[in-house]
C-alpha cells in the first residue's frame, strides 16, 4: 500500500539549530551518496542515509519523521561533491517545519544544476591540475606523486563539503521565510527549471534514431525525422513514458519496456547506433549491425573517393590498356 506524503507536518514548532557534531556526521556520510545507486531513484538512498542524523533530531514527533523520510527518498541525482550544498539548506527548511512539498521541490531545483557545475570544477579542472602538477613526479617512478595527487585531491573536496554545508545551512535558515511566503511562486518556479533540465537532458542523451531505409529511391527514416525535427525519436519516447506513469506504471516497468523494445528493435532493423560492427574481412557492416530479420535492403556503403596517386595510377592502367591494343594515346606532361 503506498503512502500517502502529508503536505504539512503535524508538529509546525521550529526545531533547535543543529550542532556542529551533527553536521559533521552528515558531511561524512555525503560520503556515500552513490551507495545503493540504482536507476530507479538515483542517489536516493544515500541522500537519506546522509541526513537522517539530521531528521532525527528535527522530527521527533514519530509521524513527521516517517513523512519527511518518504518524501527524502524522492528522485535524486546531483554531483556526489556538492551534495552539501543541497543538504544544508533542505535541512534549513526541515529544521523550520516548512511544506513538503516546497521542500521537495527545493531540493530538485538545488540539486539539478549542480551536476555540470561539479563536472566543471572537478572533472575538468582540479583532475587536470592536479594530474599536471603531480604526474611528472609519478613518471620519474617515484610514489610520491600518487600520495600527493589524493592528498590534494581529497583536501580540497572535503574542504568544499565542510564549507558548503555550514554555508548553505546558515543560508537557508535566512532565506527560508522568503522560501515559505512565496512558496507556491517558487514550487512553480522550481517545475519549470526542471522541465528545462529534462528537456536539455533529452536533447543530449536521447540516442534513439531510426535505421531503416525504404522504397526504391533508399529513403532514409531518419533523415526525413531529422528535417521535421532532431531528436523527434527520444521526445516520443519521453512523453511516452510520462503518459504511462501518469496511469500508474512504475519506473521499473518503463525501464523493462524500453529494453524490450530496444532488444526487440534490433532485431528487426528499426533501431540503429553507433556500433562499429564489422565482418569477418575487417570492413564496416551497412547500418551498423545485421539484424536477425533482414525484411529490407540496406543500401552498400559508397566506396570510398581515391586518392591523387590511385586516380593517376588508375589512368595509366587504362592507358597502357588501350596502347597494347593499338589505340595512341599520348599522356599529359
Amino acid at each position: 500500500m503506498a503512502y500517502n506524503i502529508p503536505e504539512k507536518y503535524q508538529d509546525l514548532t521550529p526545531a533547535p539549530a543543529l550542532d556542529k557534531k551533527t553536521l559533521n556526521k552528515m558531511v561524512w556520510l555525503s560520503c556515500f551518496l552513490q551507495a545503493s545507486f540504482n536507476y530507479e531513484r538515483m542517489q536516493a538512498c544515500g541522500w537519506l542515509w546522509g541526513m537522517l542524523p539530521g531528521l532525527q533530531k528535527i522530527h521527533t514527533n514519530k509521524e513527521d519523521l516517517k513523512a519527511s523520510m518518504a518524501h527524502n527518498l524522492d528522485f535524486l541525482n546531483t554531483h556526489p561533491f556538492l551534495v552539501t550544498f543541497v543538504m544544508g539548506i533542505v535541512l534549513s527548511l526541515e529544521q523550520n517545519k516548512a511544506d513538503t512539498q516546497t521542500i521537495r521541490s527545493v531540493r530538485i531545483s538545488a540539486a539539478g544544476p549542480l551536476g555540470g557545475i561539479g563536472d566543471a570544477l572537478f572533472w575538468l579542472t582540479l583532475v587536470p591540475i592536479t594530474a599536471g602538477l603531480t604526474a611528472n613526479i609519478a613518471l620519474q617512478g617515484n610514489i610520491l606523486g600518487a600520495i600527493l595527487f589524493l592528498i590534494i585531491f581529497n583536501a580540497v573536496q572535503f574542504a568544499v563539503r565542510f564549507g558548503l554545508m555550514y554555508w548553505s545551512y546558515g543560508l537557508g535558515t535566512k532565506a527560508v521565510t522568503m522560501l515559505t511566503s512565496s512558496a507556491k511562486e517558487f514550487t512553480r518556479a522550481a517545475s519549470i527549471l526542471g522541465v528545462f533540465v529534462v528537456g536539455g537532458l533529452i536533447a543530449n542523451y536521447g540516442g534513439t534514431t531510426v535505421r531503416m531505409i525504404v522504397g526504391d529511391t533508399q529513403i532514409n527514416i531518419q533523415y526525413l525525422l531529422d528535417g521535421i525535427l532532431p531528436k523527434l525519436i527520444p521526445l516520443l519516447i519521453t512523453l511516452a513514458l510520462y503518459a504511462l506513469i501518469k496511469k500508474g506504471w512504475t519506473p521499473v516497468k518503463c525501464i523493462l519496456l524500453i529494453l524490450v523494445c530496444g532488444i526487440v528493435g534490433c532485431a528487426f532493423g528499426i533501431w540503429t547506433g553507433n556500433s562499429q560492427a564489422m565482418d569477418a574481412d575487417g570492413n564496416t557492416i551497412p547500418g551498423g549491425y545485421n539484424p536477425l530479420v533482414e525484411w529490407y535492403d540496406y543500401p552498400e556503403p559508397a566506396p570510398a573517393e581515391k586518392t591523387g596517386q590511385q586516380a593517376w595510377d588508375a589512368l595509366t592502367s587504362v592507358v597502357t590498356e588501350l596502347q597494347q591494343s593499338g589505340v595512341t594515346v599520348t599522356m599529359p606532361e
